[in-house]
């Protein structure tokens, strides 16, 4: 390992809490979450936190509590010295993927030689779409080009099963496992090195995820109605049979998590154990009416450049925000469903747009460490066509 490699020393998240009024979470500011996460972070590590470079995080929905810079905001709200930067990211549901990607490629380039990769999204206290109000997205150049117009994301992934023919039963019976397996992990204490506490204002703390529920079944599943179904979009899409409910999508989240991130030589000098280190990254766009699909494309850049091959890494995660994307995946590359999303994922675990990405390093780090396994691949689906892809080699 070159002293300029981006090694992971730890990386942890917050318990996932339902992202909406009396959630587990929702009663604390957003900046407040993350701030505890980063704190905890130091702590973990005995790291004075005025050798930190910069703090890179990711937010999705920016407006009232999480506007004005909420990584900022969070670092001071933690105690860090004001001289240490801080800023926020918005690449949709990858947003703290590419946070720790920027982090990783500034330790690489010499920039940086420690840096905290981070997120957080509170959907219950900054409703999804909050900041768009009434705008629309583009102008009259956008609309020229596409003037059917683009869709949101749960037409999207209607559109991705109908193409791919997944059916409402293969769906489901997805959703099912990711409960199941998250479950059980929960219940082995597979979590445990990952999550950290959050204390609450009555005293109390969040200590387990509240969007797991083992009691999913397939069964249970089929009685619920599709989510993203109107009468104008059944018109225009009279092929789609709507397949997408809210039980094989991801839930609204509350949720923060971060990433200690520092080149190997200063890992070294502060005796510090690196625990994996950054291998390879890719970033792709895709088709922005079947937005989801940009993980295909990322991940094959990732894999031509890497030179790693797929049936060489351990365990995949590819982010569940909703049941089609995961599956569409494992279908195009041939995957041993076995290594996908193995502890569940975020239709059992939770979305918080902009925590998932590092809550996604996080579970694939100590997934990787508890199996023995040496390569762990993450890929994010994200709004408006675009995709991450990041390989990461634990080391030992």
């Amino acid at each position: 390992m070159a002293g300029t490699d981006a090694v992971i020393v730890d990386v942890i998240r917050t318990p996932s809490g339902r992202g909406k009024p009396g959630g587990a979470l929702s009663d604390i500011h957003p900046a407040d979450l993350l701030a505890g996460v980063l704190v905890e972070l130091l702590h973990r590590n005995d790291l004075d936190p005025a050798l930190v470079d910069d703090v890179i995080g990711g937010c999705v929905t920016q407006s009232g509590e999480q506007a004005g810079n909420i990584t900022r905001t969070a670092v001071l709200s933690a105690g860090f010295p004001d001289s240490v930067p801080a800023v926020t990211v918005d690449r949709q549901c990858g947003s703290s993927q590419q946070a720790a990607a920027f982090a990783a490629q500034g330790v690489q380039a010499g920039a940086y030689d420690i840096v905290i990769a981070c997120g957080v999204e509170s959907m219950s206290r900054v409703p999804l779409g909050s900041n768009l109000g009434s705008a629309s997205l583009g102008g009259a150049l956008l609309a020229h080009r596409y003037p059917d117009g683009l869709v949101n994301q749960g037409v999207s992934a209607e559109l991705i099963a109908q193409r791919w023919g997944l059916e409402r039963a293969e769906l489901d019976a997805f959703a099912a496992r990711s409960h199941a397996h998250a479950a059980a992990a929960a219940a082995s204490g597979a979590f445990e090195n990952e999550l950290v506490a959050v204390p609450t204002p009555d005293s109390g703390s969040v200590t387990a995820d509240e969007t797991v529920r083992p009691s999913t079944t397939v069964d249970g599943l089929a009685g619920l109605n599709p989510s993203f179904r109107t009468d104008a979009l059944a018109a225009r899409f009279p092929e789609l049979d709507w397949r997408i409910t809210p039980g094989n999508s991801s839930p609204l989240t509350d949720g923060a998590s971060a990433a200690l991130i520092m080149s190997a030589a200063m890992a070294e000098r502060l005796g510090l154990r690196p625990r994996a280190r950054f291998h390879t990254f890719a970033v792709a766009g895709s088709d922005p009416l079947r937005m989801l699909t940009g993980i295909l494309p990322a991940t094959r850049k990732l894999l031509d450049r890497s030179g790693v091959r797929l049936d060489e890494i351990d365990a995949y995660e590819v982010n569940e925000a909703f049941a089609p994307i995961p599956l569409l995946w494992q279908r195009e590359f041939d995957a041993d469903p076995d290594r996908l999303n193995p502890h569940g994922g975020a239709i059992a675990l939770g979305h918080a747009l902009g925590s998932s990405g590092t809550r996604l390093l996080a579970t694939l780090v100590n997934e990787l460490e508890a199996s023995g396994g040496r390569y762990g691949l993450q890929t994010m689906c994200e709004g408006g066509g675009t995709a991450n892809a990041t390989l990461i080699e634990i080391l030992r």
